[in-house]
């Protein structure tokens, strides 16, 4: 049993660069995408996400908002999935907050692009695999966010 969730699965996070994520498309099946990791987390139970407001997952998100982030440390052959629900954010302050140099080789009309927005992952339960077993985990809000 984790004796810190929060710290051990922080510091899993932060060392990965992938995260694949998962979305239910229009006919209820599950769909994994890997990503470049999340421009921002708060904690484990919010997470941030550049990617095309044009991409399947951003419509797949709005039809069908459950949503999971996991994060796989191959080397120790060890991992965590967090379940929760996205939200679509294209406001010029959610846009701003995680915008980074570089990002307009994606999106070249900068932060106002149409075709930029943020997906928020918010987690409310998570699993987590290290040394051949496994554990599940709630995931509650900060209330300082």
């Amino acid at each position: 049993m984790m004796r810190d969730c929060e710290t051990t699965i922080g510091k899993l996070i932060d060392k990965q660069n992938v995260a694949f994520i998962g979305s239910v498309d229009q006919d209820g099946f599950p769909n994994m995408k890997a990503m470049l990791p999340p421009r921002k987390r708060i904690g484990i139970h919010t997470f941030y996400f550049t990617t095309n407001t044009s991409s399947m997952r951003v419509a797949q998100y709005r039809r069908e908002s459950k949503a999971c982030i996991y994060f796989c440390d191959k080397r120790f052959f060890r991992g965590v999935m967090l379940i929760g629900h996205a939200e679509v954010l294209e406001d010029k302050e959610s846009k701003e907050m995680i915008w980074r140099e570089g990002d307009t080789m994606y999106y070249p009309k900068g932060v106002e692009d149409p075709d930029y927005c943020v997906i928020k992952i918010t987690v409310t339960k998570g699993r987590y695999y290290s040394n051949f077993s496994s554990e599940t985990f709630d995931v509650p809000q900060d209330a300082t966010e």
